[in-house]
């Protein structure tokens, strides 16, 4: 199996079309049969724009958001189209995973 962790990069508090942007993504992902995401908050972090700190208010809504998924890279693609048709201009990493289950 070609297995990818697909993860896609937001701002907390981007919305589309009316819609937290990471609940649109997780929406997308369901809609085309992912079989399951998760959207991870940070709670600090630094890129182009400076650092970001949850314990700065007036920063609130401008923290990253990591929606992740663990699919077959075809379906990754799939989701990066419509992520694309949306209009969403969005960072995401793709990259290989391997998944398994641990055992006693």
């Amino acid at each position: 199996m070609n297995t990818v962790c697909l993860q896609v990069f937001v701002s907390e508090a981007s919305r589309h079309h009316g819609k937290l942007t990471y609940e649109w993504l997780l929406d997308a992902a369901q809609e085309l049969g992912i079989a399951g995401g998760s959207a991870f908050g940070a709670l600090a972090g630094f890129g182009r724009h400076g650092r970001r700190d949850a314990g700065f208010f007036e920063l609130a809504g401008e923290l990253p958001v990591v929606v992740e998924f663990f699919v077959e890279a075809a379906m990754a693609d799939q989701l990066l189209k419509r992520i694309a048709e949306a209009g969403l201009k969005l960072v995401y990493a793709k990259l290989p995973a391997e998944i398994g289950v641990t055992v006693q």
